[in-house]
């Protein structure tokens, strides 16, 4: 189990893929997501603007909690994954990922994102407003 006294948080735009994609399956998140398609993991991450860490502070400094995002540092961002690893959920991971995300960003960017549902009660407890108007065009892949 992670020490939360231990995570170090740090921007990370080139985040090996194979990592990305073990926190991805350890998260829950790789039922979603295309974790047997490398080449698409890698354009998520080199598209993403916004890739946060969540590392533990001891040797090796293994990964266990991903933000990545789309933003254009003035006006909105929107995360795209939230990823913690179920070793570490539970543990204020993914809201110190959050507050990192606030904290890089600034006070004048708003944050968005589409949660899971069963991550809804995480988001309301972190203090982010439900949004009733949110539009969807599915993907065919």
């Amino acid at each position: 189990m992670a020490d939360p006294s231990k995570v170090l948080y740090a921007s990370e735009p080139a985040l090996d893929v194979a990592e990305f994609r073990r926190v991805l399956v350890e998260s829950g998140l790789g039922a979603t997501r295309p974790v047997d398609d490398e080449a698409r993991l890698k354009t998520m991450l080199g598209n993403a603007n916004l890739v946060l860490t969540a590392r533990l502070d001891i040797e090796g400094k293994p990964l266990i909690g991903v933000a990545r995002g789309i933003t254009d540092f003035s006006w909105v961002c929107y995360i795209s994954e939230l990823a913690v690893s179920a070793s570490a959920q539970g543990l204020g991971v993914g809201k110190g990922l959050m507050d990192e995300a606030q904290r890089q960003l600034g006070p004048s960017v708003a944050i968005s994102l589409i949660s899971m549902p069963d991550a809804v009660g995480f988001y309301e407890r972190i203090g982010m407003t439900r949004m009733t108007d949110a539009f969807w065009f599915s993907r065919k892949r």
